[in-house]
């Protein structure tokens, strides 16, 4: 072999060994700072079942969907006949063994400060169904990633709102032209207080948002949260808290059974 080939096979040698250690030295600092990241995460406080960065972070999102919020927007609808026949029950906490469904109402506390015994409403069933039936047939999505096309049927909320002169200060009928009268949130529990939501007053006004008392065209079943569901389709299932019995409003956060284990509190999709 030539002098000349034999050089160049050293200098090509050398130039792959230094390719090698270059490249062994950025995966092993990669993985280093990595591992670095993952010890500091994870050393940080916790806020809400959350790690504080990521809390941060889920805030953040939070604050952008709210700029880009429209009740214009709307989910998706489709027809009724491509809604599925056998939807998936997901989810049984607040909804008990023991739930007597004779005694059910709706109790609505009007005024959080007030202790009038004006301030709380107590509603059956009969007299929601009295109000315009609405339905929707929409994707539902679920945080676990599975989702199905459903149709569900109740009254909006913000017609329920309006009937009944609920989530304002000042007790008139709620206007979204007039903002500042309204609450900004509004609680929801279940029976045994188990399980527990709080939603934006925007979201639970959206045209889309529903009290539910029908799925398929039939009343409820137990396991969908009989005799009124929340159904709020621009959020994900964890929201739509089954088998409400307890309604409040809020100037500040409603606590949220999912936001506690270190989910996001809108929900947003």
């Amino acid at each position: 072999m030539k002098k000349k080939e034999l050089e160049e096979e050293e200098k090509s040698g050398k130039y792959i060994r230094r390719r090698m250690i270059i490249s062994f030295a950025v995966f092993f600092v990669f993985i280093g700072t990595l591992i670095i990241g993952w010890h500091w995460l994870n050393t940080r406080d916790t806020d809400n079942g959350a790690l504080g960065p990521l809390r941060k972070v889920l805030d953040v999102n939070e604050k952008v969907n709210n700029v880009f919020f429209s009740s214009n927007h709307l989910v998706k609808e489709y027809p009724k006949d491509k809604a599925v026949k056998h939807v998936r029950a997901n989810g049984d906490i607040g909804m008990g063994d023991y739930f007597d469904a004779s005694r059910w109402k709706l109790t609505v506390t009007r005024h959080p400060e007030s202790t009038s015994p004006d301030s709380v409403l107590y509603l059956k069933i009969e007299e929601i169904e009295a109000l315009p039936r609405t339905e929707i047939t929409f994707d539902f999505k679920c945080i676990e990633g599975w989702s199905q096309i459903t149709n569900w049927a109740g009254v909006r909320f913000s017609d329920f709102l309006i009937h009944y002169h609920l989530g304002t200060h000042s007790g008139k009928a709620p206007d979204p032209n007039h903002p500042e009268d309204m609450y900004k949130y509004v609680g929801l529990m279940t029976p045994d207080s188990a399980y527990y939501v709080g939603v934006d007053m925007k979201s639970i006004m959206h045209p889309q948002t529903i009290l539910a008392y029908e799925m398929n065209d039939s009343i409820l079943p137990m396991e969908h949260g009989y005799p009124l569901r929340l159904i709020i389709p621009i959020k994900y299932g964890v929201k739509h808290i089954k088998r409400i019995a307890y309604m409040y409003f809020s100037d500040t956060r409603p606590k949220d059974y999912w936001f506690e284990r270190g989910y996001d509190y809108d929900a947003a999709l």
